[in-house]
């Protein structure tokens, strides 16, 4: 199939974007590939610290034998990285059953967004991502290893990690997800409960019961958020292997898979014939066929701002136009929560990632000559993994969706493009997902009400003070503000209006969740309010116009460009909860257009 010409032209924008760049970053990697072996280069004495509590030092010490390392995001609190508790000692038989050994090179930290979701610690989330290249990066730095494996899932940490990764672009990169939990409470049910919470309708009890029948057991939550748009993510571009992403864990399957992913680690160190360093994968192509896969599926907002980081680790330059023409090409295939009633239990028995990568390698809307972990193009992608004993075979998977309320061929899709947008205007350039929202919601013109967090528009609804449509503008939540929190507690607010019959929407220069829905949200606007952005001149009652279907977020007062910005008071993110130890993130952040990065 022909490549599709809007995926080729942004392709080769991108790549024109970058060259300085990424000729640069290849030329880095080249030099430290060219020196060999890591370990061939420390001391005895490097060596011997590196190699004295293992119990395997001869083969360190004395063999060829390829070393693998292990980054681990492992923690028993956050559900979808409980399972990695028993990663290492899987991964060291399986690395010496094929002629490797293993060490844990370090950990990093990993937070849960929906522990801290409305809480001071939600203003550290984003600024997790770039601590975790960093410790990444300090675990890689002590050059022991030959290739690496990575244990992380959920909404920072899997983009820190390939920051980190693609870092030490030498080094070969595996990817191990963990898997989703069992379907529990459906996500449409829970989500009533929380706005019958939010309306006064019913107590904490009933709101506390859903909670704990949604969040149940080990694995990543089944909502398609950000954790699940990572897990698609690297199967798009080739750092998962194939079909792996959306096993349940602590099954034999999913064992089965990490056992072939350290396999496959071992055979692509420089010491074989298969050599595979990880900045070679993460190309120009791999990035857009990421960005394909987020809007095929419908996936998180908060990847529009990960993946530009992601890439400019590797030296690949990302602009939000290049994910708006994407998305206008690319046809919405899934109807996963909050897109649809499905969990992603559900998306994978219909068919999944590999069924939506046939799909649309068919219609040309993915590169299939890219580099993958699989030692395939992303054809290979496309089967399906099944047990044979305790090994993996690869089976031709479905050519038809099991279930066409959940996915959708490429040529009937639910929707003709991702839903994903760029909106520019008066206000500033942001982005807002139209997946979910209906289309008689993608125009709303209406009053402003300007709050500075959270905090107060919750207020403001428990006071009854929203009685008419209203644009809710939520500022100086930009990461140089406050480290760019997530706002998704107002979405339960913001449903209960609109149920109401309001028409509302929601602006704001912070997040929404992964799982943001139905009420139109204009976010990630820059430049951020704190900076003078245009948010920090907008006033109560101001007419708001936000357009998504022609992609422009306007304010209409007649002196709006001649006001004076309002003052930001960093106080009340300045300490706290550990908020104090991240000033100096929040003073060099760049724009959540460029992806809010710190350290890239």
């Amino acid at each position: 199939m022909t490549l599709h010409a809007t995926i080729d032209r942004v392709t080769d924008r991108i790549r024109a974007r970058s060259r300085p760049t990424r000729d640069a970053y290849l030329a880095k990697i080249a030099r430290a590939a060219a020196e060999g072996p890591r370990r061939a280069h420390l001391s005895c004495g490097n060596q011997a610290h590196a190699y004295a509590a293992m119990p395997d030092k001869d083969d360190l010490a004395l063999t060829c034998k390829p070393n693998i390392g292990i980054v681990t995001a492992y923690n028993d609190m956050l559900s979808a990285h409980q399972p990695y508790e028993r990663f290492p000692d899987l991964i060291r038989a399986a690395g010496h059953a094929a002629g490797a050994t293993v060490q844990v090179a370090g950990g990093v930290p990993a937070m849960c967004d929906g522990v801290t979701q409305g809480r001071a610690g939600m203003e550290l989330s984003l600024f997790s991502r770039d601590v975790i290249a960093l410790a990444a990066g300090v675990a890689l730095s002590h050059d022991c290893f030959d290739a690496a494996v990575y244990l992380g899932v959920c909404d920072k940490i899997v983009p820190g990690l390939v920051m980190a990764a693609a870092t030490f672009g030498h080094v070969p990169a595996v990817f191990l997800p963990a898997g989703p939990m069992p379907s529990g409470l459906p996500n449409d049910e829970k989500s009533r409960i929380r706005q019958q919470f939010a309306a006064g309708e019913v107590g904490r009890d009933a709101l506390m019961a859903a909670e704990m029948a949604s969040y149940h057991s080990p694995g990543t939550c089944t909502f398609y958020g950000t954790a699940n748009s990572n897990q698609m993510l690297m199967e798009f571009m080739g750092l998962h292997l194939p079909g792996s992403s959306f096993v349940n864990p602590n099954t034999p399957l999913r064992d089965a898979l990490t056992v072939a992913g350290v396999q496959r680690a071992a055979a692509i160190t420089r010491l074989g014939n298969d050599y595979l360093p990880a900045g070679e994968v993460l190309d120009e192509k791999a990035f857009v066929n990421g960005i394909v896969g987020l809007m095929a599926t419908g996936g998180s907002t908060n990847l529009v701002m990960h993946i530009p980081a992601m890439a400019k680790a590797a030296g690949i330059l990302l602009d939000i136009q290049d994910f708006h023409d994407i998305s206008e090409s690319v046809p919405l295939m899934a109807r996963v929560y909050p897109n649809g009633l499905a969990d992603v239990n559900h998306f994978h028995a219909a068919g999944g990632i590999g069924y939506m990568i046939g799909q649309l390698l068919k219609a040309g809307l993915l590169h299939p000559d890219v580099k993958t972990i699989n030692g395939t193009g992303l054809d290979g992608y496309t089967a399906e993994p099944k047990l044979d004993g305790e090994a993996i075979r690869w089976e031709e998977g479905s050519r038809d969706t099991l279930n066409d309320k959940i996915l959708r061929p490429a040529h009937t899709p639910f929707a003709r493009t991702g839903g994903l947008k760029q909106l520019g205007g008066n206000l500033g350039r942001g982005v807002i997902k139209v997946s979910a929202v209906a289309p008689e919601r993608h125009v709303i013109e209406a009053p402003a009400r300007v709050f500075s967090d959270q905090d107060q528009v919750k207020d403001a609804f428990k006071a009854g003070e929203f009685t008419k449509d209203t644009v809710v503008v939520v500022r100086f939540q930009g990461p140089r503000a406050n480290g760019m929190p997530e706002l998704h507690s107002l979405t339960p607010i913001l449903a209960v209006l609109q149920d109401r019959g309001l028409k509302v929407a929601l602006l704001t220069d912070g997040r929404m969740s992964g799982a943001s829905g139905k009420v139109p949200a204009a976010i990630h606007i820059s430049p951020e309010a704190s900076v003078g952005g245009p948010l920090a001149r907008v006033r109560d009652g101001d007419l708001i116009r936000l357009d998504a279907s022609s992609g422009t977020i306007d304010c209409l007062a007649p002196d709006f460009d001649s006001r004076p910005a309002a003052a930001h008071d960093p106080a009340p993110s300045s300490e706290g909860m550990g908020r104090e130890l991240f000033a100096a993130f929040r003073a060099v952040a760049g724009p959540a257009t460029e992806g809010a990065g710190v350290v890239v």
